[in-house]
């Protein structure tokens, strides 16, 4: 029969034949994350939490999100945080090199075009959502880089699980020619919003001021979530309650090897 196009089941009775033995087909992994970006009158205030989750379980509740490209850009991460600390660590790393060669500035679409390149190349499967905000000659820039390496430029921006409840706040409160702490507390907004309406999201909020000659970044900029109760006596889980999975037993080298020391009045005399 001739093929017209369309969509194309010849895999359904396969997957159900893998599933019923067993087989258990992968599923997306949610990721969870707000970050946000703002042009101000002057410069970029870039924003994000500070959770970083697998599945249903928080890992990280002061991880850091906010990551150093150049002296005049930073760059959010949402997605998978061993690629986006590695990616904005290899641009910014090639950046260093651009500049001590050129001996300039580097340029906010510089590092713009190496991020869209570098992910493009892997087809998305580098899960890194990215903000990327700075000032140069040029005056203050602010994108968003997908993970299959397209871009926008924009004057506010948010990305992650959490964007959807930050755009709301950006779209009720945003206005142009921001002052700078203007530009901070609608930042600090947006992030809370997602971190009170986004399970995956939460922890502090983090700021970072990027303005033309200096930059500053705000660790624990606000800190809303903070956890209210602590047992005064602490914790005591009794040994067995974690269970042991497997047990392997590695010799110490003494009982393999022989050691014998040498003295150095005789090691003088044989010389």
């Amino acid at each position: 029969m001739e093929n017209r196009g369309g969509f194309s089941f010849d895999n359904c009775l396969r997957n159900a034949m893998l599933e019923s033995n067993g087989y258990t087909a992968p599923r997306a992994l949610k990721t969870g994350t707000t970050i946000v970006g703002v042009i101000f009158d002057g410069g970029v205030v870039l924003g994000a939490d500070t959770r970083a989750t697998s599945d249903k379980t928080v890992f990280e509740k002061r991880c850091q999100k906010i990551h150093y490209i150049a002296p005049n850009i930073y760059c959010c991460g949402a997605g998978t945080a061993a690629d986006t600390e590695n990616t904005t660590g290899l641009i910014s790393s090639d950046l260093e090199l651009h500049r001590l060669s050129t001996g300039r500035e580097s340029r906010v679409v510089t590092a713009l075009t190496m991020l869209k390149q570098m992910l493009f190349k892997y087809q998305g499967y580098i899960s890194a959502a990215l903000v990327l905000g700075g000032v140069d000659i040029n005056g203050p820039h602010l994108y968003t880089v997908y993970p299959h390496g397209s871009s926008d430029s924009l004057p506010y921006v948010t990305m992650g699980s959490g964007s959807l409840a930050a755009m709301a706040v950006f779209e009720s409160n945003y206005k142009d020619a921001m002052t700078e702490e203007e530009a901070k507390q609608l930042v600090y907004e947006g992030i809370s919003a997602g971190i009170f309406n986004d399970l995956g999201s939460g922890g502090n909020v983090d700021l970072c001021v990027i303005k033309r000659g200096h930059t500053e970044v705000l660790r624990g900029y606000a800190k809303d979530n903070e956890r209210l109760f602590r047992r005064p006596g602490g914790y005591v889980f009794p040994s067995g309650t974690t269970g042991v999975l497997s047990k392997t037993y590695v010799q110490p080298l003494k009982d393999t090897a022989v050691i014998e020391e040498i003295s150095s009045t005789a090691t003088a005399m044989e010389s």
